[in-house]
């Protein structure tokens, strides 16, 4: 292979991660028109068509999907070696990208985000919010932060965070003229908004009781796939939710939102930052690890761990 097309081929790869010319030429800081010649540039080198192009979306062919999955692991490989120069440096720098779940980054790392970059000046956090479990090494990511029960067996798995639970509420609005859920069970008798999981099915609410977890199924008026919205509904008067403790904590201090059924919530063993298996680990990671580790350690107060979640959580 001719030396010249690995910067086609990163080009290449770097559109289909963003399954967009405009959004890949504005991380690469070149126009969509010089990126698309590029590719297409590639393409006639290479004799096959990698992309499928229309006016609303750009996506892989079967045979790009092979030609990504076989030049992936030879990219990330050299990615690793330019981060190799960042050990030469007298302190961490260069992009760090990030794979992880919106509500892990509103639990876990918003709150701290301004002070690791202060402490951090060199590192740009490149921060990739998504629902689905997508491929580290193809994705081009240095790590992800997933639920542990979501982690494939091949990866480097560091905790982050420690136990997390499971907690119901309501807003004051909602509860006035209602008279609160006793039980698990008397969510039947109340409008509850749920979470759509990463499966496709909905979410059935777990609850612990003398050391076992059980599942409830509720019914209301709205459904979605991210915390974020149904956190709002609720605090909107929609209804009970469900969500992090993490996510709703100052809501509870604040007396937005009320807390419900408290001691049937359950606990489990929280996030996980995961990598890659490599024989050195880029220091900008390092970095990363060492300052949220410490930062994070404070867990919520222990109830029986439940087992066996139903679907990837969001």
């Amino acid at each position: 292979m001719s030396p010249e097309l690995l910067p086609a081929i990163a080009a290449f790869a770097q559109v289909a991660r963003h399954a967009s010319f405009t959004k890949a030429a504005a991380q690469m800081g070149v126009s969509p028109s010089a990126l698309s010649q590029t590719v297409r540039t590639l393409e006639g080198r290479l004799g096959v068509r990698l992309l499928d192009r229309s006016t609303r979306r750009v996506g892989l062919t079967e045979l790009g999907r092979q030609f990504l999955d076989a030049a992936a692991p030879g990219l990330a490989q050299l990615a690793q070696a330019v981060d190799g120069l960042d050990e030469r440096r007298d302190a961490p720098a260069g992009v760090l990208r990030l794979n992880l779940s919106s509500v892990a980054a509103r639990v876990l790392l918003l709150p701290h985000l301004a002070d690791f970059a202060a402490a951090y000046p060199g590192i740009t956090l490149d921060l990739h919010c998504d629902n689905r479990l997508l491929d580290l090494v193809a994705g081009g990511f240095d790590a992800g932060i997933r639920l542990g029960e979501s982690l494939a067996q091949d990866v480097v798995a560091v905790p982050l965070g420690g136990a997390q639970r499971m907690v119901c509420f309501a807003s004051p609005r909602y509860l006035q003229g209602r008279r609160p859920p006793r039980t698990p069970q008397e969510l039947k008798d109340h409008a509850c908004v749920n979470i759509r999981l990463t499966a496709g099915g909905l979410y059935r609410w777990e609850f612990v009781q003398a050391g076992r977890v059980f599942e409830v199924a509720v019914q209301g008026p709205l459904v979605a796939n991210d915390n974020g919205v149904l956190v709002a509904a609720v605090r909107a008067g929609a209804g009970i939710g469900c969500a992090f403790e993490g996510e709703v904590r100052p809501d509870f201090e604040a007396g937005t939102l009320v807390p419900v059924l408290e001691r049937w919530w359950a606990s489990f063993p929280g996030f996980y930052l995961y990598h890659p298996s490599r024989a050195q680990m880029p220091r900008k990671l390092r970095a990363f690890i060492d300052f949220m580790q410490p930062r994070l350690r404070e867990a919520p107060p222990q109830r029986p761990a439940r087992t066996g979640r139903k679907g990837a959580w969001p």
